[in-house]
């Protein structure tokens, strides 16, 4: 069970071998989610290169990292709490996966990373110098031009049925992530990811505090001068993030390509798995 530290907060993170010889990528999840949300894509490159999944700082079998009595508070005194003075940094995160890949003895990497891990992506690929190449998937740049989270959607996330269980709290904040024809066609596997989501997703403090990464994060500014080659993918129905962050991120990103999920929702690379993967794994074989 490999395990890098940094800042005295030890981040879990799965490296599974293969036996062909390309570079290897990570996959960096968004706020809150587990390893699971990446299991399609996983597979799909498994034969071909080495895979490294960190647990993001918070998620999964990784350190909260948070003031130990800070949990521990009601919602309504720990979230302002975090918000303003204890919230993670995209930075910091960006920092943990720095330590991850040096821990793994990883020269380069292809780097992939959806909504908040994307974001954690673009700023590992401006401050640090293992990134091969960039996949970024529903994710946005930040800043005063970005479109923001809707707050129908936000409410959705934050604002969960009083009295609801664990398991109706998870189903009621993935609504907005997955198109409702996916969701109905598919009940086994929204059941399973339900499954999933207890075992990895991180707690209410750990999500508050990616949250507050996730609301001070901007680098609009800096995209001009990253010179790795990247692959923008968005739905163009993303009730989370809306597409036009990723028109954005095109035109703000030297030698970036846009590909459309039309009718895509946030979560394309699940409900859209077959297409993702051919297109991954096309856009790693050329950058080998």
């Amino acid at each position: 069970m490999p395990r890098a530290t940094r800042d005295g907060v030890s981040i879990h993170y799965e490296y599974d071998e293969s036996e062909g010889g390309g570079t290897p990528v990570v996959f960096v999840q968004g706020l809150g989610y587990g390893r699971w949300m990446w299991r399609w894509q996983r597979e799909a490159v498994a034969d071909d290169r080495d895979v490294i999944a960190p647990d993001n700082r918070g998620t999964g079998r990784s350190d909260v990292g948070l003031p130990p009595l800070l949990p521990r508070l009601p919602r309504k005194l720990r979230a302002p709490l975090i918000f303003k003075l204890a919230g993670y940094s995209i930075g910091g995160l960006a920092a943990d996966l720095e330590e991850v890949l040096k821990d793994a003895g990883v020269r380069q990497a292809h780097v992939v990373g959806a909504s908040m891990g994307g974001m954690i992506a673009q700023r590992y690929a401006l401050e640090y110098t293992r990134a091969k190449t960039l996949t970024l998937c529903c994710t946005s740049h930040g800043g005063p031009d970005a479109v923001p989270v809707p707050d129908e959607t936000q409410e959705f996330i934050f604002d969960v049925p009083d009295g609801a269980s664990e398991r109706e709290k998870l189903r009621h904040r993935m609504r907005p992530a997955f198109t409702e024809r996916f969701t109905n066609r598919n009940p086994h596997l929204m059941d399973r990811i339900i499954e999933w989501r207890l075992e990895q997703d991180a707690d209410d403090p750990a999500r508050e505090a990616q949250a507050a990464a996730v609301l001070d994060f901007d680098v609009s500014d800096r995209l001009e001068g990253l010179r790795v080659p990247t692959l923008v993918l968005h739905g163009t129905d993303d009730r989370v993030v809306p597409f036009e962050n990723g028109l954005l991120l095109e035109e703000a990103i030297p030698n970036a390509r846009l590909e459309r999920f039309e009718g895509g929702s946030h979560c394309f690379f699940i409900e859209h798995a077959d297409r993702m993967n051919e297109e991954l794994r096309a856009f790693l074989a050329d950058h080998d």
